[in-house]
């Protein structure tokens, strides 16, 4: 791949999209090329924009279809025929289908005029978030490029950028601001960084190359509560980890202690919280041949399934995510199985919706690979409403020093918000493993 190809699909005046063109003229945008415009409307300004730059153009309108199946029908052979590697939705006024977004995973990004998870979502769109800004008397807002998943406004944050918001603002002056400070500066950069390592990602022979979880947490203040399975790179030990963090004295108030061979979690002394039910569980069990490992009572669930003939997927099946609205937190949960060899299994149980009505249910199972693991967390980032995880687990590297995995790991989450990891290496041939428990707070 010399460049990835990218479609932008617009409904109005594009502006995002002349953005993209400006940072595709002054080199900016050097990875990615622009080689098609989707506009829902003929008579979109956008489209007089990418015919100036040269740009191919296609109008598909979803009044001349009956059904959103036949639309998306028509939009994929568009973007087939161009041969696109990437879409950008740049003030495209249409929610696509998770049937759509599942046929470009991870390559769909959108442009939102505010901070996700503040004023997103179903509604939420053009001069109607500016309008909610100031109606509720906000002193900064901003911008967000994420990825987009089955969720509007759901998927994983790329980058976001605030903006001031002054007592003499209307609507169209907050907007432009928005524009100009956020939207046109943040979307060429994301989206370049996509192209990039999608070029990346070609040149390794097409597999997708595993991220640095340092790295990641890292740049994540409050990733929430996350696990960890992989296999270490000379491929005789499988590797597993769990952390949890809290943003109140009350959730911060707790470490993890052994129970034998499993691992629970105890409250300090001068720790109180009325209902403790969702921080104090068993959040790892070892049976005869496996480990279960989650966020929850669903430990619990599962193991009691696993050991009357039941499998993890259908033990979940009977659950559904955390009832703390209106953060609806995911329920995470991981399986490591030794019974044939070793394999290992990872779900989540999050809300499809913001007011808590349904589920959505995914298992993602492999076949180890190694010096490869995956990780899964409950949130995608900090914010008064916290941002459910999306997409799948991420491919993440394992190393073979187990107090250097272990150790790093700890460094990486935030200082602040940390409060307990729990890391295991267990031996593929012996079935012996070594673990640690490194807590923020000392258990007297």
């Amino acid at each position: 791949m010399l460049n990835a190809r990218i479609a932008v699909l617009v409904s109005g005046g594009g502006t995002n999209l002349q953005a993209l063109i400006d940072a595709q003229a002054c080199g900016r945008l050097k990875s990615g090329e622009l080689a098609l415009v989707i506009a829902s409307k003929p008579r979109a300004y956008a489209l007089e924009r990418a015919k100036n730059a040269q740009i191919a153009t296609e109008t598909v309108e979803r009044a001349a279809f009956e059904t959103q199946e036949a639309y998306e029908a028509r939009l994929l052979d568009v973007l087939a025929s161009h041969n696109i590697d990437l879409i950008v939705l740049a003030g495209y006024m249409h929610i696509l289908s998770a049937s759509f977004v599942s046929r470009y995973p991870e390559r769909i990004v959108n442009v939102h005029p505010s901070l996700i998870p503040a004023y997103s979502g179903k509604g939420y769109y053009g001069i109607k978030v500016h309008e909610a800004v100031l109606a509720a008397g906000e002193m900064e807002t901003g911008a967000t490029v994420h990825m987009v998943n089955e969720v509007p406004d759901g998927g994983r944050i790329l980058m976001q950028q605030r903006v001031p918001v002054f007592g003499s603002d209307t609507p169209k002056t907050l907007q432009h601001r928005v524009m100009e400070q956020a939207e046109w500066v943040l979307l060429p950069r994301a989206v370049e960084q996509i192209c990039a390592e999608l070029i990346a990602q070609e040149n390794a022979g097409g597999k997708r190359m595993n991220r640095n979880l340092f790295e990641i947490l890292e740049k994540n203040a409050y990733p929430g509560r996350g696990i960890v399975l992989g296999l270490t790179p000379d491929g005789k030990q499988a590797a597993l980890a769990y952390f949890i963090m809290g943003r109140s004295a009350g959730s911060r108030s707790r470490a993890f202690t052994k129970d034998g061979d499993n691992l629970a979690i105890r409250m300090l002394d001068g720790g109180k919280i009325a209902d403790t039910s969702l921080i104090l569980y068993t959040p790892l069990r070892t049976l005869e041949k496996a480990v279960v490992v989650t966020n929850g009572d669903q430990t619990d669930t599962v193991c009691a399934a696993l050991e009357n003939g039941d499998t993890f997927e259908g033990a979940l099946r009977t659950r559904t995510f955390e009832p703390d609205g209106p953060h609806f937190t995911p329920r995470i949960s991981g399986m490591m199985d030794f019974a044939d060899g070793f394999t290992y299994k990872l779900s989540i149980l999050k809300s499809g919706d913001a007011a808590g009505k349904t589920t959505l249910r995914q298992t993602f199972e492999t076949e180890p690979l190694a010096g490869t693991g995956h990780f899964i967390h409950t949130y995608q980032t900090d914010g008064a409403v916290l941002p459910s995880f999306s997409g799948e687990p991420v491919a993440i590297s394992i190393v073979d020093d187990f107090s250097a995995f272990a150790d790093g790991l700890w460094n990486a989450l935030n200082p602040e918000n940390k409060v307990s990891l729990y890391v295991r290496y267990t031996d593929l041939n012996s079935k012996k493993y070594q673990d640690k428990i490194l807590n923020q707070y000392a258990i007297d």
